[in-house]
């Protein structure tokens, strides 16, 4: 009997994927839970494993084509036996009588060949779904790939370099094998310009982001307003209590936790930014689940912090902490990703000095955190240099007046700049 291999539910609001890679071939006898294929969606890489044993008689679907909740991508023939295992201990007399010396070698040759795929497999190195399909599209042997990612594993990056400096090679050798040519009697205007293209196929993750800003730009009335944070109280207690606080909770204090700590204590004094519009309805949100915008190798992703007006500092930089870990590690699930009433991004971290973010349909704010630069501003009547921070929130102005969104920005500040405050109030 053939039993079907279907592509799961994927959680709130997935219907679709990509089927990133067989792992299995037609004829292979599966176990059941053994992972049959990867599927990618716009979120995050899925494995479908069998759920029964026998043959994988049938692939349906080819790496590379778009399914659906509930798509057919293989069958297994449950009436498939299981291939028996091969004996350990031979009778080497037997073998002598019956087997001729040439199939003898023949038998040899094909099990030095399993044994050196065996081992291929024991030493081949991790890598990350995406970067594993680009280099199987280039031909890139990855074993000459030095991982960069967490503990050694190649990422598209590493594949991306790797390719590059190859083609930087090629390209010297092909102007070394040139320079003849040009002594020859070929002028410099005469030889040809290099104008290559490449055509790279969008991932599911990519189509969904660009997908998804689109709808933000035109199903939002989206603004930005700004405004200017000085560091220096919060850069004076990391320096004073940091390591303290690093014996005591395991981990750093880093700013996230402050802004994670402020926000809360801006939306509680302006709600609407803490809301959705559903219809001719807003629907106000009394608790807070902050979505932490983290920049992926696959793209930006938005994983989400239960409840955090409950959790303490140190709670609040270990779950980012293990959100980031996970991201890098290609092991975030569904749930990570679903919800969530207001987004913080921070492109300081990537050098950014301002900027305008894009709202997180169908949250209606986003505040976006910057490089902290020493400026002069004029304080008491006199110039004086401080860090400072430019901070921006994006809102839906359909809901949030900009009456409302200034003070959120100065709540933010007022909280920021006076941490004695922000224990209070965040």
């Amino acid at each position: 009997m053939a039993v079907e291999v279907l592509v799961p539910e994927m959680g709130e609001s997935v219907l679709e994927a990509t089927v990133t890679e067989w792992l299995k071939n037609e004829g292979d006898y599966v176990n059941v839970g053994d992972v049959l294929v990867e599927l990618e969606t716009d979120k995050v890489n899925l494995e479908v494993g069998a759920k029964s044993a026998g043959t994988l008689a049938k692939i349906k679907v080819k790496a590379g084509q778009d399914v659906e909740v509930g798509d057919v991508l293989g069958e297994i023939d449950e009436q498939a036996e299981e291939p028996d295992a091969p004996k350990s201990e031979p009778d080497p007399k037997a073998e002598t009588e019956t087997v001729p010396s040439g199939q003898k070698d023949e038998e040899k040759q094909k099990a030095d060949r399993s044994n050196d795929r065996q081992e291929e497999r024991q030493v081949a190195p991790q890598i990350t779904p995406v970067a594993s399909r680009m280099a199987r599209e280039k031909g890139v042997d990855v074993s000459r790939i030095s991982g960069s990612g967490h503990e050694g594993r190649i990422t598209r990056t590493d594949v991306e370099d790797f390719i590059r400096e190859k083609e930087k090679t090629r390209d010297t050798e092909k102007q070394v094998q040139a320079e003849p040519e040009a002594k020859a009697g070929v002028s410099e205007d005469e030889m040809p310009t290099s104008r290559r293209e490449e055509r790279i196929k969008m991932s599911r993750r990519r189509r969904t982001i660009a997908s998804r800003l689109l709808e933000a730009q035109q199903t939002t009335a989206m603004l930005t307003t700004f405004n200017e944070i000085d560091m220096s109280a919060v850069m004076d207690l990391r320096v004073r209590r940091n390591e303290n606080f690093q014996e005591r909770e395991g981990i750093k204090l880093g700013f996230m936790s402050f802004f994670v700590k402020a926000s809360v204590g801006a939306l509680k004094a302006f709600p609407r930014i803490n809301a959705e519009i559903q219809d001719d309805e807003f629907v106000l949100k009394h608790y807070y689940d902050m979505g932490i915008a983290i920049g992926a190798e696959e793209g930006l992703v938005v994983p989400v912090i239960r409840e955090v007006d409950r959790l303490s500092f140190a709670e609040i930089e270990r779950r980012i902490k293990e959100l980031v870990e996970k991201t890098n590690q290609g092991k975030l699930l569904i749930e990570d990703l679903q919800g969530g009433t207001f987004t913080i991004t921070n492109g300081g971290v990537f050098g950014s000095l301002l900027s305008t973010p894009i709202l997180n349909p169908p949250q209606v704010g986003i505040l976006g955190m910057h490089k902290i630069e020493e400026r002069p501003i004029a304080l008491d009547g006199e110039v004086v240099i401080r860090p400072m921070m430019y901070v921006a929130l994006s809102y839906d102005h359909r809901i949030v007046d900009g009456r409302e969104a200034v003070q959120f920005l100065v709540k933010i500040k007022e909280l920021v700049e006076d941490p004695e405050k922000l224990l209070l109030e965040g």
